[in-house]
């Protein structure tokens, strides 16, 4: 009886005040009037710029009297460009808060316009190292009303925004605790148009960061919790999004899974985000799709690690085998059914990338959270494996 919660709309606080349920974004003028957005900057991505979603919001804030203004030029993996340009718009407009539309790009690029509204120094120099969040000038960071198109990121409860460095082509975490945004309406209907290979590509998106966050070292109870419901709403819901995609109940449960793995990951990621984050930024591959791709090669190179704690999880998900190897036999199969590639070169990373990417990835604040220390020479084995499609 589990799909009877689907149609219920509810309030939640944790991380955030998220308003759930379909139908949800009618609300977003109260919203806005609720946490003190004035005059809100809508940013979104180019592909929903046109839609009518952006164009009803757009309406809907001025018949209730918001003046908004609109920024879209982002690309699909963020660079400092982008918000630099945002920001722009954001301070020409004399606007108050950013209201965000869209999946992870989208998200990161808001989240990040909004912290830096205030700012004073580069926004490299808040990098999710140490404690450099602490330089920033909290009073300079402007409200975010985060609304997710896609279920994968889960950026909506996330107190950061990943953008990528022009400079040396490296993904960074830019960390405060304040760019959490202050209102979230989560609603399953804006997702039903989704494409099915982005809401496969989102959706593994989403399991790896239950998955990661589930197998780190650190101890962290109650995103360990978190995590195993988010992984097993994902073996629920995930295909039947794929292969249907007007199912409400599906996209619903799929929005709830993709903010509950980036609630959990405050425990920590590990070594597929860490070799994501490169194929990235240096070859343009899809953030959710890469993961996914190199997912089993990872959970094999951390079995001894990680072997008890997956056998839990197949148990409590309800594999047929619950075990380490059961576990890993259903990721090979939802990628199989879900239509993810087998490969990096299937997406277009070749050994070529190797010599750039292996350092990158040991030095991605992600690998700091990887069950096992890693090593350049892990990294390179481990990147060979992946193009070639060895799963040993």
């Amino acid at each position: 009886m589990i799909d009877q919660y689907a149609s219920l709309a509810g309030n939640w606080n944790y991380p955030t005040k998220i308003r759930f349920g379909a139908g949800r974004i009618s609300e977003l003028a109260d919203a806005c009037r609720a946490v003190g957005i004035r005059r809100p900057l809508i940013v979104t991505d180019p592909g929903l710029k046109p839609l009518p979603m952006i164009m009803d919001a757009i309406g809907t804030l001025e018949h209730a009297g918001i003046a908004c203004g609109l920024f879209a030029d982002v690309h699909p993996n963020p660079v400092g460009e982008d918000v630099e340009k945002g920001l722009k718009v954001f301070r020409n407009g004399h606007h108050d808060g950013v209201v965000v539309f869209g999946g992870g790009s989208a998200m990161d690029a808001g989240k990040a316009i909004a912290f830096m509204s205030g700012q004073t120094r580069p926004i490299w120099d808040y990098e999710d190292r140490e404690d450099w969040w602490s330089r920033a000038d909290p009073a300079g960071i402007a409200p975010v009303i985060a609304i997710p198109t896609t279920a994968g990121t889960g950026s909506e409860v996330g107190r950061a925004a990943v953008i990528v460095d022009e400079r040396d082509h490296t993904k960074k975490i830019i960390f405060h605790p304040k760019m959490l945004p202050v209102e979230v309406i989560a609603d399953p209907e804006l997702t039903v148009g989704l494409p099915s290979h982005i809401t496969a590509a989102t959706g593994m998106d989403a399991l790896s960061h239950s998955l990661e966050a589930y197998c780190s070292p650190f101890f962290h109870p109650m995103a360990q919790g978190i995590a195993l419901e988010g992984m097993r709403l994902c073996r629920e819901w995930l295909p039947v999004a794929v292969k249907s995609g007007s199912n409400v109940d599906a996209r619903a449960f799929m929005l709830v899974a993709s903010s509950m793995g980036a609630t959990a990951f405050q425990k920590g990621l590990g070594s597929m985000h860490a070799m994501s984050h490169p194929c990235s930024s240096l070859r343009g591959t899809h953030h959710g799709l890469t993961n996914a791709v190199v997912m089993p090669y990872v959970l094999l190179h951390n079995r001894n690690a990680i072997e008890e704690r997956l056998a839990a999880a197949a148990r409590y998900m309800g594999l047929t085998e619950p075990s380490f190897t059961g576990f890993v036999d259903w990721v090979l199969a939802l990628r199989e059914d879900v239509g993810i590639p087998n490969t990096l070169k299937d997406i277009g990373v070749d050994l070529d990338m190797i010599e750039q990417a292996a350092p990158m990835a040991l030095d991605d604040p992600s690998t700091g959270g990887n069950p096992l220390p890693m090593t350049l020479g892990d990294y390179e084995m481990l990147y060979r494996n992946a193009i070639e499609g060895r799963l040993i």
